[in-house]
């Protein structure tokens, strides 16, 4: 998460792009709303609830956002949100733009015969699916009625319906909820095969290739070239469970997920079938047909422990989720060091051919955090004061623990040790709220937890703004400097992003000057209260070292005078991490730094942040 966060303006605030850079099919700040659904799932875990929010809002309320670019749940996300860091009026404010956000879908997407939603495999995130495949336009043909994209706005509806009721709006509660119930109906029973036993996207179109034609409302292979065929699984048939979904009696089409012949691989699972007549392993991008890829194996993982944790069924087992959540970390590495990018070869756990430079480097598509959480540990977020904890793992563990976890206004430790010799609670499975035992029980399964009444998570009443920011093309702030290396650029200093690496490149270096002391001006435009500057200093052992020394000045209107009464962390300046001075409110509308090289190279940043408080906007 930290590699992608972008603070993008400070009336914006916090948002996160998905690929290490910002390609030209990105919204403001380079969000993408194709992974922000997982997105949001990690990032509602962190203490401060600021981010979260911030990117919830970033899509409705900033010029520039697509919010409809790409299957995006939503109003689902908020909700999701909520339960882990309930804010009632920020919820109910948020509400207006989920429900306008539903209903441009519905005026866009909605199929009234069917009673559900068509959507794009290449909106829905998956490029050159098969059914793609069988039209002229093999990128963006194939127009579909797909259980992923249906089962998200299920959730959405459902979502809302929720936010609904917090409002006090029980008409429109009972709308959406009407509505969640019928497309639930619809997708059942138009989007299943019991024949396959599997749920597949239905054509919205006829399609004519090659003399083939698939036939206006079939399911994947009833026409077509391939009619007839066995085979047309695709991993996001499994997605409807990520949200719970089905009913029970679907359960059978988890047979095929741990079984070689279909979607199970050493670095898989893959997204289509290993026998599909369609299925091909590219060594490019894009393709859905076959490459293993980490946002639909998220997805899966979610479906999965919801279908171990609230159905009957013996197809999949608790064992399973172990197995392939580890299959999953250990796909997280690339010549021996973490890594990941937007696909993987499911046989050989290669990103070659995904992993293009500056761009798909660390790629943030996917989730893994929430699924530690929710599925391994078994937290279940819920919006009342009892607590679910339905652990995944095995009971052969010795001992593992999740603690400091923010819940409900509240702090959760959960602790499983099979002797009691590891944490000296005793043996068993213990919960802890704040800090006081809650629940126990000897063995490792589903335990039952009464909680102190949830406590309202409100941002900090003091708003805090980064002024020098310039995302926008602004006038203001703008930079200057004594020197500017190759390849870097000032540009990259006020981007709201920091990043170490050598590449992608987000930097501006001192590289190549003749000075002993280089030095970078932010122009502000206007007088701001500044009383917080950080500097992100690189130190990239090519060149770029951490400076001897720095200096932080403001102009007075007269001259350049030392900022004073500065308390710094680290003392010293220290690359590769931010350096933070403190001190009393500076009126200033510029600044700037003197950096002193340090030995055997010379000085730069990833970053230069001055921090304030102000109104919220």
């Amino acid at each position: 998460m930290t590699r992608h966060i972008c603070y993008g303006s400070p009336n914006s605030g916090y948002s996160f792009t998905e690929f290490a850079n910002r390609p030209f099919w990105s919204g403001a700040y380079g969000a993408i709303s194709c992974p922000a659904g997982h997105q949001i799932y990690e990032v509602r875990w962190l203490h401060d609830p600021q981010y979260v929010r911030d990117y919830l809002r970033y899509w409705f309320r900033t010029p520039g956002a697509q919010p409809r670019n790409y299957s995006f749940w939503a109003a689902d996300s908020a909700w999701a949100t909520h339960l882990v860091q309930p804010h009632r009026e920020f919820l109910v404010d948020l509400l207006p733009d989920l429900l306008e956000n539903y209903q441009a879908w519905r005026r866009r997407q909605w199929v009234p015969e069917k009673g559900m939603f068509w959507q794009l495999g290449h909106d829905d995130g998956m490029e050159f699916d098969i059914n793609a495949q069988q039209t002229n336009d093999i990128l963006r043909g194939g127009q579909s009625l797909r259980p992923s994209f249906n089962a998200y706005m299920w959730a959405d509806a459902r979502a809302l319906a929720n936010i609904a009721d917090l409002a006090g709006d029980s008409e429109t509660a009972a709308r959406y909820r009407e509505e969640a119930d019928r497309v639930k109906a619809q997708v059942q029973t138009h989007l299943w095969d019991p024949k396959r036993r599997f749920f597949f996207p239905m054509s919205n179109q006829r399609h004519e290739k090659d003399g083939h034609v698939v036939e206006k409302h079939t399911l994947t292979y009833e026409t077509g070239r391939f009619a007839g065929s066995p085979h047309g699984r695709e991993l996001h048939g499994y997605v409807p469970w990520a949200f719970g979904m089905p009913d029970p009696g679907f359960e059978q089409a988890w047979r095929f997920l741990m079984d070689p012949d279909y979607f199970y691989a050493p670095f898989g699972p893959t997204t289509v079938e290993r026998r599909d007549p369609l299925f091909v392993l590219q060594p490019g991008c894009c393709w859905w047909s076959g490459q293993s890829w980490p946002f639909a194996t998220t997805q899966t993982l979610k479906a999965m422990a919801n279908v171990l944790q609230n159905y009957q069924q013996s197809y999949i087992s608790r064992d399973d989720y172990v197995h392939m959540l580890h299959k999953f970390a250990v796909t997280h590495r690339k010549d021996g060091k973490p890594y990941i990018a937007e696909a993987v070869h499911p046989d050989t756990g290669s990103w070659a051919g995904h992993d293009m430079p500056n761009r798909s480097e660390h790629y943030f598509h996917s989730g893994f955090t929430d699924l530690v959480i929710t599925g391994l540990v078994g937290v279940q977020p819920g919006d009342t004061d009892r607590l679910t904890i339905d652990p995944l793992a095995p009971e052969t563990w010795e001992y593992f623990a999740l603690d400091h976890l923010p819940y409900r206004g509240h702090t959760l430790a959960v602790v499983w040790d099979k002797t009691g010799e590891r944490y000296g609670l005793g043996a068993g499975l213990h919960v802890l709220v704040n800090g006081q035992r809650a629940a126990t029980r000897p063995t490792l399964g589903k335990l039952h937890v009464n909680l102190p009444p949830a406590v309202q998570v409100p941002l900090p009443a003091e708003v805090r703004f980064n002024y020098a920011v310039n995302n926008d093309g602004d006038w203001f702030p703008r930079l200057s400097a004594s020197h500017v290396g190759a390849g870097s650029s000032l540009a990259y200093v006020n981007d709201g992003q920091y990043r170490y690496d050598l590449r992608p490149v987000n930097r501006w270096t001192t590289l190549g000057s003749t000075n002993d002391s280089d030095w970078l001006v932010v122009d502000l435009g206007q007088a701001r209260p500044i009383d917080t500057i950080k500097l992100y200093l690189l130190d990239d052992g090519q060149g770029v070292v951490a400076p001897a020394g720095f200096d932080l000045e403001y102009h007075d209107g007269q001259d350049w005078k030392p900022i004073p009464a500065q308390q710094r962390q680290p003392a010293e300046p220290v690359g590769r991490r931010p350096n933070t001075a403190i001190f009393p409110v500076v009126q200033a509308a510029r600044l700037r730094v003197v950096l002193h090289h340090g030995q055997g190279g010379r000085s730069g940043l990833t970053e230069f942040e001055a921090w304030g408080s102000g109104e919220r906007p």
